[in-house]
């Protein structure tokens, strides 16, 4: 059974790519059809998709990973910073800090600073400074709370990364990538997918999208830590091909009406 089912996806409005113009022609594979200008994510393997996304994480946890959650767009904040709490993970969601994973000694030195000014701040030492002095330090605390806050406790670099929007997080993407960290990532229709290690084709511009997706990706994590329902991997991928084989006239019969309800929506 899908981790996440078609009506859920639709409802959450993540078959909705970038306007036509907007394209990266890499994606062309996720891509049911056009409509009004608007491109259609294929979500029958948006489905499958988040299903290989799924047993990987949940995998990568039952062994430990440590999992770095990534969105800094307006719409990814509050998800990525609640589910990955949720999951027992670490985040970026606010700007993600050139050298966050390549010049990992010196952001530890910044994380110091910050678990220093958090002392300062508890222990009285904020009571005996001048004020102006402390308002100083307030700002650096709450700077560095922003930019870091989420990332404070994690004991290494991260095993495994998801990221909302890749494109956005280029960054971040080329820092995984010299370091040869994996990314599973929501791919919009205007991102190359060929740096993602597992895409899930979706609207990465939709908070409810976003918010969906992200909620599975950290109930795998939890699932894998509890170490519960471990993956047989030869049934897995018999399910996979299974699915890859199936019946292709009812997915185009899924997918025509998602593409009739969105033709309707914009009548």
């Amino acid at each position: 059974m899908a981790v996440i089912s078609m009506k859920q996806l639709l409802e959450a409005g993540v078959h909705f790519g970038h306007q036509t113009r907007r394209w990266n022609p890499k994606m062309k594979q996720y891509i049911f059809t056009e409509r009004n200008g608007i491109y259609i994510i294929d979500l029958q393997k948006t489905v499958k998709l988040i299903d290989v996304a799924y047993n990987y994480m949940k995998d990568e946890a039952a062994k430990g990973a440590v999992v770095l959650f990534v969105g800094t767009k307006k719409q990814a904040q509050d998800s990525i910073e609640e589910e990955a709490t949720r999951a027992g993970q670490f985040y970026v969601n606010h700007r993600w800090l050139g050298g966050t994973l390549t010049n990992w000694e010196t952001i530890q030195t910044r994380i110091k600073r910050l678990k220093s000014l958090k002392k300062m701040a508890t222990d009285g030492t904020f009571d005996v400074l001048p004020k102006k002095e402390v308002s100083l330090l307030k700002k650096s605390q709450d700077k560095l709370e922003r930019f870091l806050g989420g990332i404070e406790d994690m004991p290494k670099l991260p095993d495994v990364m998801f990221i909302v929007d890749p494109r956005k997080e280029q960054i971040a993407v080329h820092e995984a990538q010299k370091l040869n960290i994996p990314i599973v990532a929501m791919v919009d229709t205007n991102t190359d997918p060929d740096e993602i290690d597992v895409v899930i084709p979706s609207n990465d511009d939709a908070i409810r999208a976003v918010r969906l997706i992200t909620s599975k990706m950290a109930d795998a994590i939890v699932e894998g830590r509890q170490g519960e329902d471990q993956v047989d991997e030869k049934t897995f991928e018999g399910q996979k091909s299974a699915a890859a084989k199936g019946d292709k006239k009812t997915a185009d019969n899924s997918m025509e009406d998602i593409v009739n309800a969105v033709e309707g929506d914009n009548k």
